[in-house]
């Protein structure tokens, strides 16, 4: 019963050695982007989150403008 309890993790052993081999192989094949294009990617995604925070900002001002004339204008109307 022994020699079943002593074979079982060096089965598991050898599987698992495999394994990492074919991740590391797998690793070397990803072509991976260079420090130059993170920082452009970086910088795009910056510029496009100001940039459309300022128009959703602007497009606030310019519906809330429009809002208070008609509102102004109810009231002149209506009393």
């Amino acid at each position: 019963m022994t020699a079943i309890l002593t074979t079982a993790p060096a089965k598991e052993k050898k599987k698992k050695y495999p394994f990492f081999r074919e991740v590391q192989q797998e690793l070397s094949k990803v072509s991976w982007t260079t420090k130059e294009e993170i920082q452009l990617c970086t910088k795009v995604v910056v510029f496009s989150t100001f940039a459309f925070g300022l128009a959703i900002y602007l497009t606030d001002l310019a519906l809330r403008g429009v809002l208070n004339l008609i509102f102004l204008i109810g009231r002149g109307i209506g009393g």
